[in-house]
Formats: structure tokens, sequence, C-alpha cells
């Protein structure tokens, strides 16, 4: 049995672990054979000496993590302590994993996972991305970002941002208010997203000129979207028509981004979704990139993964 106090003057370990010491416990769940305690600035670790040192190695990583984002959190945990620990730890030094824009508050947007780095990377070599994956792993909020960094970086002249008036399981004609009243609930990720990346008068400014329009995909039809970064979300809602009409609305010097989770299909049953179609329509097509997110990408609760792996075992059964 072996005893190492462990000296950490780079974090506030109360910070770090957080309250009640909730991501100390993570780490001990997966460390089972080794008694760690945190005291001040110190982690003392019993047990094992090869217990101690993948320990060491491991909390390492999670330090280097910590400090390039300012957080961590325990789904982040989870994945360092597998094997994506390395994966996560080997992709850091590349250059999309610098700050995507900063936004308000000192805020700094950056790639988070291995496929959110993927789509950083993608967008510049690309001009339509794919991002097909479940809730949680980012495709918005990332999405988001690129298109506010190219109106920043004047790449382009405007930010068009779009889904399909689908509900899922509800119904938008009972709810009180005008169009716009009705569908701001369903576009609230991407206001959400926009206000953290934005400032509030600039962005107020930005969508009264129609530099940023949030609009239902109906009101793409017929448009030519010119000099453009388009995302179009919840894109599983989509028929393949409806599909065909957002993509053929493409203009010059326009970048393209749609989201969407096939196991999330609102549709009636007897239509097929644009999404699924086109991922297997447009596959290999020089210019489009397809990306699949899984649940090693999601950045939400540990739980929504476990969620998510629940309801696909539950499908293929």
């Amino acid at each position: 049995m072996q005893e190492k106090d462990i000296i950490i003057d780079s974090v506030d370990l109360r910070d770090f672990f957080g309250p009640q010491n909730e991501k100390l416990k993570v780490i001990e769940k997966h460390f089972s054979k080794l008694k760690l305690i945190s005291r001040g600035n110190t982690v003392k670790a019993i047990g094992e000496q090869s217990e101690i040192d993948e320990f060491e190695s491991k909390l390492d990583q999670m330090l280097k993590h910590y400090d390039k984002y300012s957080d961590i959190t325990e789904n982040q945990i989870e994945r360092i302590l597998t094997s994506l620990g390395e994966e996560l730890s080997n992709s850091s030094s590349s250059h999309s994993d610098e700050v995507i824009v900063f936004g308000n508050r000192g805020l700094k947007v950056k790639a988070r996972t291995h496929n959110q780095r993927v789509m950083v990377e993608a967008i510049s070599k690309n001009d339509m991305l794919f991002a097909e994956g479940p809730a949680g792993t980012g495709k918005t909020y990332t999405a988001v970002a690129l298109a506010v960094r190219a109106l920043k970086n004047k790449e382009v002249r405007r930010i068009i941002l779009t889904r399909p008036a689908v509900e899922a399981g509800e119904n938008l004609g009972f709810l009180p208010g005008d169009l716009k009243e009705k569908l701001d609930p369903y576009l609230r990720p991407l206001y959400d997203a926009l206000r953290d990346m934005i400032p509030p008068e600039k962005l107020s400014y930005f969508m009264e000129t129609g530099v940023i329009e949030i609009a239902p995909l109906a009101f793409m039809r017929g448009r030519t979207l010119d000099h453009a970064f388009v995302i179009l979300d919840e894109a599983q809602n989509t028929t393949a028509q409806q599909m065909k009409m957002f993509l053929t609305r493409m203009g010059k010097s326009a970048k393209f981004i749609i989201n969407g989770d096939v196991s999330q299909i609102d549709l009636p049953k007897h239509q097929k979704s644009g999404l699924v179609d086109s991922l297997k329509v447009l596959e290999g097509i020089e210019g489009i990139k397809i990306i699949r997110m899984d649940e090693k990408d999601v950045i939400r609760h540990r739980l929504v993964k476990r969620i998510i792996n629940a309801f696909e075992k539950n499908t293929e059964k």
C-alpha cells in the first residue's frame, strides 16, 4: 500500500471538484481501489502504486482541460477517465481547438469534443456541412459560433437561422399570438446561443436590420441566399421536398450547416425525413461534409449520455 500527496497550485480544488466534491466522487467511482482525500490544494491518493500513477496521469489531463476551458463537467471527466481521454488530450494541440469566437462577459467559445473540432475544421474546407447526432452534442451551439465568427471576420454579410415549424407532439395553432410569437419558443436555442456571443444592443441592431434573420423554413422558399451563413436546425423534421428546396437556396459565397437528430423525428409516420434522405444521397459529394456525432460528444449532464445509450439499446431490441 502506497500513499502520495499531489499538490495542485494551478486551480482552486473547491471549484475544480464542485459542490460537495461531486466531481471527485465520479473519479472515486472509476478508481475504486484507491482512497482519495482532497484537502486545501492537495489530493492524497492511497493504494497500489500502479493505480496512483494512472490516477495522477488522468488528473493531469483533467487539469489541462480545466486550464484551457476554465471548466470541466462530470461528463468530460468520464470521457478523460476512459480511453477517449487519450483522444481528447492528443487532439488538444489542433488549431481547431482555438477560440471560435469571444462571447459576452469574457466567454470563450471553443470546440469541446472531438466531433465539434471536426466541425470547426470541416467548415473551412467545405461549403456545406451536415451534423447529425443526439441532443446535447453541441451541434447548434458550435454552428452558431462558426456563423458569428464568419460574420465578425466579414466572410459573410448575414446570418440566417431556420428550422421547420413541426411540433414535438404539440399544436402551434392553440398557442396565443401571431406567427412570430408562436414560433419564438421553438427557435429559443438559436436565440440563446446568439445572446451568449453577441452584445445585446448589437444583436438587436443586427436583427432589426436583417443582418441576422431567424425564420421558419417555409420563409426560405423562392429565395437565393448569397453571402450568407445559413443554419438549418432540427433538420430531421423536414420532408424530402423541403430539404431539397432548402439546399437549392444556396447562393454565391454561402456556407450551409444542417443539424439534426434522426432519432427524434416528429413528422407524421407516412412522411419520410429529408435529413435521412439527404445523408444517403449526398454522401461523398465534394464540398459537402457529413459528421455523425454520438453519445461521446454529449456535454450536458452525464445522465444524458446514459439515457441516449438506453434508448439505442431498446431500439436495437
